[in-house]
């Protein structure tokens, strides 16, 4: 999973999966969800993201940790 925030347009994309999405589908206002060609969910795009969720404050947690420490 990896996100993208925006500045300029105030959006986040959350990418679940690295795959092109053909069909997205608007669940509800600012808040668009992206599918794969076999409908599987490929990710979620938030407009005026800030107003949704503190953009400042995005934590990461369980990142695979043990590749960076086996060094």
């Amino acid at each position: 999973m990896r996100l993208n925030y925006d500045p300029d347009t105030d959006s986040l994309y959350i990418h679940l999966v690295e795959r092109a999405s053909v069909e997205s589908d608007e669940v509800s206002p600012n808040v668009v969800l992206d599918y794969d060609s076999a409908g599987v969910l490929v990710g979620i795009d938030i407009q005026n993201a800030s107003s949704h969720a503190e953009i400042d404050r995005l934590v990461a947690e369980h990142l695979p940790l043990k590749a960076l420490n086996a060094a």
